[in-house]
């Protein structure tokens, strides 16, 4: 025992053993390893919240042009063709994402709000009358991608099969160090559906976000084709997945810990449950978020902890390590709604790259799990029937079932 202690630390993102509980493996990244190396698989690693935290903020040495994603197959200069702004530097970055947020606003965000209720009612309902669903397949892996279709306009019966495509996409299988080919031939497909629509919509404008983002304009500068069809893609993948392991967490994790969620369930007023629903979604984005690591290129050499660096490296930044860091949060490997610390979360990164969606993805958490806590008295889950989600940055359920009791 006293010799498997002493044992250097191993950090490989691609182990499924690793997926089922990293925070052991983070724990001691923050103890013994602040400045990981993985030479084998080419990488560096921060892992402290403060590290985290100021490399969010370092865009001029810590560059996003070859993207976030650790796989060899989608880090490099062409990136940001399947992941828009998130893989590009400044000046490119800010010039795409201001014109995207001419079509993304938060006015077309808020305006969501009563549509996300009415699909969260329509997976919702129909589930609670089973009293036993599986909380993934049945509501939170569909009411993501159908808000993002709602946004971007997608017909109804194309909805499941996009859905379906998106979920082969962030998928790693065992022992494959790299994207699986299932993956790629999805990333292909999911493009020449969104390439098809923008064509479309070149043609005949309609309410939707991608119409909007066609119109998109800043002193005569426009989005071209590629570049919608990018942020689209990211929007599919990168929103979609996210929401859904953030939905599928809250309930995993407010069912392990039912003391924290008794306040909840039994409180009968809308207006102090709403917010200890908002509670909920941030404690499950601090313990447990869904975007676990992102990728930067080190763009000259950089000092941390007497060690050097070299420019053209491979740097990952561990949000879900920084989110347990106990120097910034008490009893940071428990559970508690209610703490006061949302203001400290790495979970939507930082700077310049802070996510453009983030009031969506709580938009839509909030929504959800106030219908859930408004008609559920109690819940657990059949530990037996787990699936995860296997990725190398997004963690999550594939198959989360759940036995409810209905008010």
């Amino acid at each position: 025992m006293t010799e498997a202690l002493t044992d250097p630390v191993v950090f490989n993102p691609y182990d499924y053993r690793f997926h089922d509980d990293p925070y052991p493996v983070y724990g001691r990244l923050r103890a013994e390893s602040p400045l990981y190396h993985n030479p084998d698989l080419g990488f560096w690693a921060l892992s402290r919240h403060a590290d985290v935290a100021d490399a969010f903020k370092d865009n001029r040495r810590l560059s996003s042009a070859n993207g976030v994603s650790l796989d060899p197959a989608a880090y490099g200069p062409h990136a940001h063709y399947v992941m828009s702004f998130l893989a590009m530097d400044d000046p490119r970055h800010m010039r795409l994402r201001q014109l995207v947020s001419r079509g993304f606003t938060p006015r077309r965000v808020a305006e969501m709000d009563g549509r996300i209720q009415e699909l969260t009612k329509q997976h919702l309902s129909p589930a609670l009358e089973s009293g036993e669903f599986d909380w993934i397949a049945d509501v939170a892996g569909k009411l993501p991608m159908d808000v993002i279709s709602e946004l971007m306009g997608v017909p109804q019966p194309d909805r499941a099969e996009l859905r379906r495509m998106a979920d082969l996409v962030v998928h790693r299988e065992d022992g494959v160090l790299d994207v699986p080919q299932a993956a790629v031939e999805s990333s292909m497909a999911l493009m020449t559906y969104y390439r098809d629509m923008i064509a479309e919509r070149r043609l005949a404008r309609t309410e939707d976000l991608t119409s909007a983002l066609l119109d998109a304009e800043i002193d005569g500068d426009k989005l071209s084709d590629a570049e919608i069809l990018g942020f689209m893609f990211l929007m599919v993948v990168a929103g979609n997945e996210t929401t859904t392991k953030l939905l599928g967490n809250a309930l995993y994790w407010g069912a392990r810990n039912p003391d924290q969620m008794t306040p909840l369930l039994s409180d009968p007023d809308p207006g102090s449950q709403s917010v200890r629903v908002s509670q909920w979604t941030e404690e499950t984005l601090r313990y447990d978020t869904s975007s676990q690591i992102v990728a930067r290129t080190t763009a000259e050499d950089l000092e941390y902890y007497g060690q050097t660096v070299p420019a053209g490296e491979k740097m990952l930044l561990l949000i879900g390590s920084a989110n347990r860091d106990s120097d910034v949060f008490d009893d940071a490997d428990e559970f508690l709604i209610g703490r006061n610390g949302a203001n400290k979360l790495a979970s939507f990164g930082g700077g310049v790259h802070f996510c453009l969606g983030a009031h969506l993805a709580r938009l839509e958490a909030n929504i959800a799990l106030a219908e859930f806590a408004r008609q559920v008295s109690g819940f657990e889950i059949d530990e037996s029937g787990i699936e995860r989600v296997h990725s190398t940055n997004v963690r999550g359920f594939a198959a989360l079932p759940v036995k409810v009791q209905v008010r």
